[in-house]
């Protein structure tokens, strides 16, 4: 065992026993995590937690759940492989929230048969708070609101499906949720300044989804 793993190892396993239960259950931890933006993301943090040892019990965009209860040097040094990846541990409410928020945006783009309804219903459905709530947090943290948030990663997603190369304009209007090939170009243009067509002749690169 390296010794990560092994420093890991000396501040987890704690255990508690519920009252009136003599069966010991192992307690859950979860961690929410910053720059978790897809499935790659989910394979790189599922790596770095088995490299420290510990035992995951669920993981999914922006959060993970382990079985070990960590604190102190532990944490610390969680973080320090975390930010190693180009990931970072999230400690105060509002701002888990706004990051629990950006994966939900992203899933409702992306999975659309994940959720049917229209997005603030969604987000209010997800993260089980009022969308007033969910906007003035994400305005206040990020200063723009979640609709352009939401435009700018539908654009995002665009940009993608354009250097694939393999689907026409139209059905990519289609694929990402526009109503209209002329809906599509005016939002592209109104975040990129160009049309997707002047786009497809640039060589802009596109951003990570974790700094649309």
């Amino acid at each position: 065992m390296d010794s990560w793993s092994t420093c890991f190892k000396a501040f987890s396993n704690h255990r508690t026993d519920p009252i009136g239960n003599t069966n010991k259950i192992a307690l859950i931890m979860e961690i929410i995590i910053k720059g978790m933006v897809c499935h790659h993301c989910i394979e790189a943090v599922e790596r770095v937690l088995k490299s420290a040892g510990l035992t995951t019990e669920n993981i999914t965009l922006g959060r993970a759940q382990i079985k070990e209860n960590l604190d102190g040097a532990a944490l610390d040094m969680l973080d320090n492989l975390l930010e190693h990846e180009g990931f970072s541990r999230i400690l105060d409410t509002e701002s888990q929230l706004v990051e629990r928020t950006k994966q939900a945006v992203i899933k409702h783009i992306r999975e659309p048969h994940e959720c049917r309804l229209n997005l603030s219903k969604c987000l209010e459905d997800t993260l089980a708070a009022p969308y007033d709530t969910i906007s003035r947090v994400f305005s206040s943290h990020e200063g723009r609101t979640l609709e352009k948030y939401q435009m700018a990663q539908r654009v995002e997603w665009v940009k993608e499906l354009l250097g694939y190369g393999q689907m026409t304009i139209s059905e990519i209007a289609d694929h990402t949720g526009y109503s209209s090939v002329a809906h599509l170009s005016r939002q592209f243009k109104n975040i990129t300044g160009l049309t997707p067509s002047e786009y497809l002749r640039t060589s802009m690169s596109r951003k990570g989804l974790n700094e649309v």
